[in-house]
């Protein structure tokens, strides 16, 4: 028997079987003109950005196609990037990760000035707010915006500091600055976390300790009493503050190897334990005074149960049982799922508040009044928000049985696709330009139907997508 033949053979009908049943995988043979697409897109994305749309290293959220005109917040004045996501630490961080991904220079050098532009506007309590705005000439003294005020309100000294964290490393903790400026937030950080593990929405200064507690009902009337103008100096958990916080410290504790980024990561678990309210609704609050009782916040931010937050609390209490490898953090989970999932609105959604004892949803209407029917709801706030409850669920029972969460990169096949798609987006000059078709946007710009803007939340995307691919392709 002639064994070569047949074995030829063999290989000719496995081929043909293959295309027939629609199996062939003739990405395999493209695969290589693609990574040097990819390459090669990313390079010149990331020169357009660096080298046109930056100011001093940092950013905003949107620019204008001729780039005359820049929004955050609102417009943004010509000397003033945003700190908040995704402005000028999300653009950073995903330089540094293009330069994990190609190993060349230029993308390590466009992080250093975005982290040298954070390292500029680092404020003299430690942390950050919302913008940086630069100077004439060079600045001699701490950075000062209004009252000096390091906010962990939406992601801002948070993001700040992964950013610098990483930059740290990459730069193997040899640039003076960048290295000083994220020890000095860290330890800002620190001395903002009360004795209970909690952390105040914003601080001036090292907070004061008060008695550690558990959570507990009002027990006067909350509609009417019990507001304080000074909310944001108490214990807050409002806009998912416990997850991103958690972030930093297991950020500055995987680089720095510090125990005492451990021990606050914990503190902080047990603070969210503390917070859990009492049967009957064992839940959450987006904010607690120093008696560990739900208080109001902004003017359409009442006392109540949130389950929005929550959900943002239990991924945090699994990711710090996870990283500890203590089981305690998981003990408040299946009383907080049981109650949750019975608060599900009909759409399948949560409503974002539920009202203390009778667990109504709660909304407010255009005169910033509370009512139980979300017809006339201001439309710039979540009052309703999508459920997680199962994937928390899968997440708790793994975390529970020992296994450890998997990495969340897409596949090989979804990342080409996508980056194919990525790529073809990407214009002459190097940019992925958005047209407006009314969708909820970070900071709300009020821009006209079909207006044409860059965005460095899509430019940010969009240079991970690309880097991941150019990583994984590699493998």
């Amino acid at each position: 028997m002639n064994f070569p033949k047949l074995a030829a053979s063999l290989l000719a009908i496995l081929c043909w079987a293959c295309v027939l049943s629609g199996n062939a995988q003739p990405v395999s043979a493209a695969e290589p003109k693609l990574k040097d697409e990819a390459t090669q897109a990313l390079k010149k994305a990331a020169s357009y950005y660096r080298g046109k749309v930056a100011t001093r290293g940092g950013y905003v959220y949107y620019y204008s196609e001729d780039l005359q005109q820049r929004w955050g917040e609102g417009k943004a004045a010509p000397d003033t990037v945003f700190v908040q996501p995704p402005g000028t630490p999300t653009v950073g961080m995903a330089y540094l990760k293009a330069f994990a991904a190609t190993g060349d220079p230029f993308y390590l050098d466009a992080g250093r000035e975005a982290a040298e532009a954070l390292a500029y506007g680092q404020l003299q309590s430690g942390g950050w707010t919302q913008t940086i705005r630069f100077e004439k000439g060079e600045r001699t003294g701490p950075y000062r915006d209004g009252k000096d005020t390091s906010s962990l309100d939406d992601g801002q000294t948070q993001s700040a500091l992964i950013m610098l964290i990483r930059a740290d490393r990459a730069l193997d903790f040899k640039h003076a600055k960048i290295h000083a400026a994220a020890e000095r937030g860290l330890n800002a950080l620190l001395k903002a976390q009360f004795p209970n593990g909690a952390f105040p929405q914003i601080w001036r200064a090292p907070v004061t300790p008060h008695p550690v507690m558990k959570a507990k009902f009002p027990d006067y009337d909350w509609k009417t009493e019990g507001r304080l103008k000074n909310y944001w100096d108490y214990y807050t958990l409002n806009d998912g503050l416990a997850g991103t916080v958690s972030n930093v410290l297991l950020e500055a504790h995987s680089v720095y190897k510090d125990e005492k980024y451990l021990a606050a990561l914990k503190k902080l678990g047990d603070f969210v334990i503390l917070a859990q309210l009492p049967d009957p609704q064992p839940g959450w609050a987006q904010q607690y005074n120093y008696d560990m009782v739900p208080i109001w916040a902004r003017k359409f931010e009442p006392p109540a149960v949130t389950a929005w937050e929550a959900q943002d609390v239990m991924e945090t209490l699994i990711k710090i049982s996870n990283y500890t490898g203590e089981k305690k953090y998981l003990e408040p989970i299946p009383r907080a799922l049981a109650y949750y999932k019975k608060c599900l609105l009909p759409d399948g959604r949560v409503a974002r508040y539920y009202e203390l004892k009778t667990n109504k949803p709660l909304y407010m209407d255009g005169d910033y009044k509370l009512t139980y029917d979300d017809s006339a709801a201001p439309a710039h706030y979540g009052w309703k928000q999508s459920a997680r409850f199962d994937q928390i669920e899968k997440a708790y029972q793994d975390a529970k049985s020992g296994i450890k969460p998997g990495t969340s990169s897409q596949s090989l096949q979804n990342l080409e696709a996508e980056s194919r798609k990525i790529v073809s987006a990407l214009d002459s000059e190097g940019r992925w330009v958005s047209s407006f078709a009314g969708e909820r946007l970070v900071g709300q710009p009020k821009f006209a139907q079909s207006f044409r803007y860059i965005s460095s939340d899509v430019f940010s995307r969009n240079v991970e997508t690309l880097s991941e691919y150019i990583t994984l392709s590699a493998k």
